[in-house]
């Protein structure tokens, strides 16, 4: 672990009496955050049909929370550093809360997108305080890589859970249920912190970078925007160039303010580490690989299978389980074969089991003799490339970094899902008919790219370079010793 910048004043660290219970309370978070992204999605019909809405504006409705939770990550780190991680992350929580009362209450269809961009807002907020809280709370090693892998089974938990409770909530209650959903589980989570959670951290040093936060947040904005808008657009359409090519102006002006400030939003001896550089890297390969394959299996379950929506999403319950029960065990597995080793063993079990998805589709196929054991081996995978990378990405923060290397993790990971699931709905769609022999063509083809994704992530792994903390092994704490 490095140590602090000099002239950095820290205050004291995030403690809780109960670890266990913190981190059951931040991989809730998790939960709740990733679950976020894809409940909308099965109630997104009946919305239409309530407030009158086009298929345009029904896929706004699902983009706005996509655009502002990638374009404030970064930003949402950065402040949880400087005002407090406790804080910032009960901020978070109260913004989603009331942003998804508003989404209930909704008449119209720009009131409900408004308020789906105000989730976004304030689960981006929540996401970098709660990685950076963890991050406090579990040191470097086995504490920490068992508080990982809670995030990241409860992370492919979350997109399932969204799937089924969208599909069931929708069918008993009515798509704006889905809403009350977060309003409760946001205020349930936010009490439990103050019970939970003692204290917070924040810098002592003044200043904050204006700059650096309106041109990052802005640049990254922006390509949010350009990627899930790419689909309608495409990708040489005028509004997907401007706003790419404005995001991309934006993050240039961002990179030449944070090498001339004393006070950077990301100081630049920061991007400058190659285990950090490299491991964010290959998480967003990661991400661009898993998260639209969530996507696409439910889509061929429900299109070509002709299962319905909520079927489809059970279809990825499996998958759920195995993470669930892999997660645990990786930082034991990390422990004892290497952090390297074990990274690019997932991927490798990650591009073998794209491939053998890819290539088991059939027209005529059933979940069984499809998908059902393929899934299993990325189910496998996924924990133990999003706890590696995590690990690499993270184990050189210093205390007052935390919020940072939270954010940096965070954004790579959501620019991965979107950049992933933008080329992959392409890939799928480009060429390919409306018959059912067609769809399963580009549902392989789709596939295929993303185990590419897997293979280039598995060939840099190799030569992903560490810190020492990390080649080293393991130390025993305090909080680890609780948990174990």
């Amino acid at each position: 672990m490095t140590s602090a910048r000099p002239g950095a004043a820290w205050d004291r660290p995030v403690t809780s009496a109960r670890p266990g219970a913190a981190l059951a309370l931040l991989a809730s978070t998790q939960l709740l955050l990733i679950m976020d992204t894809a409940i909308i999605n099965v109630a997104l019909p009946s919305v239409g049909e309530d407030l009158g809405s086009g298929s345009a504006g029904l896929s706004w409705v699902a983009n706005a929370y996509l655009i502002t939770f990638g374009g404030l990550l970064l930003l949402g780190g950065r402040a949880a550093d400087l005002l407090g991680h406790r804080r910032l992350y009960l901020t978070g929580l109260g913004l989603l809360a009331a942003a998804s009362a508003a989404g209930g209450l909704a008449g119209t269809e720009g009131i409900l997108i408004a308020a789906r961009a105000v989730q976004g807002m304030g689960a981006a907020l929540a996401a970098a305080a709660a990685f950076a809280l963890l991050l406090g709370l579990f040191p470097d090693g086995p504490a920490r890589h068992k508080a990982l892998g809670a995030f990241a089974a409860m992370g492919g938990l979350g997109g399932v859970t969204g799937t089924v409770l969208g599909g069931v909530l929708t069918d008993l209650f009515g798509w704006r249920s889905t809403f009350w959903l977060n309003v409760l589980l946001g205020l349930v989570l936010a009490a439990l912190a103050l019970r939970v959670l003692n204290g917070g951290t924040r810098s002592a040093g003044a200043g904050f970078d204006i700059g650096g936060a309106l041109t990052a947040t802005g640049g990254l904005g922006l390509i949010a925007y350009a990627l899930v808008g790419a689909g309608e657009a495409g990708w040489t359409g005028p509004r997907t160039l401007a706003a790419g090519g404005a995001g991309l102006l934006l993050l240039a002006a961002f990179a030449v303010l944070e090498s001339h400030i004393a006070r950077p939003l990301v100081p630049p001896a920061v991007l400058r580490r190659p285990a950090l550089r490299d491991a964010n890297i290959l998480s967003a390969l990661a991400q661009m690989a898993l998260f639209p394959m969530f996507f696409l299996v439910s889509l061929y379950l429900q299109s070509v299978l002709g299962q319905t929506p909520l079927t489809g999403g059970l279809g990825l319950l499996p998958l759920s389980l195995v993470v669930v029960a892999v997660a645990p065990g990786t930082g034991r597995l990390i422990h004892r074969i290497g952090l390297r080793p074990a990274m690019t063993l997932g991927f490798a079990l990650l591009f073998a089991g794209m491939m053998w998805l890819a290539l088991a589709l059939t027209a005529d196929g059933t979940f069984f003799t499809t998908v059902l054991a393929p899934s299993l081996v990325i189910g496998v995978a996924l924990p133990l490339v999003m706890v590696t990378t995590n690990v690499a990405a993270t184990a050189e923060a210093a205390p007052e970094e935390t919020g940072l290397a939270s954010g940096l993790i965070n954004t790579s990971q959501q620019f991965g899902s979107v950049l992933g699931l933008a080329v992959l709905v392409a890939v799928a769609t480009a060429g390919h008919g409306a018959t059912v022999a067609a769809q399963t063509a580009g549902f392989r083809s789709a596939l295929l790219v993303a185990a590419a994704f897997a293979a280039l992530a598995a060939l840099l792994s190799v030569r992903l370079r560490l810190p020492v903390p990390a080649m080293a092994p393991p130390r025993q704490d305090r909080v680890g010793g609780a948990l174990e």
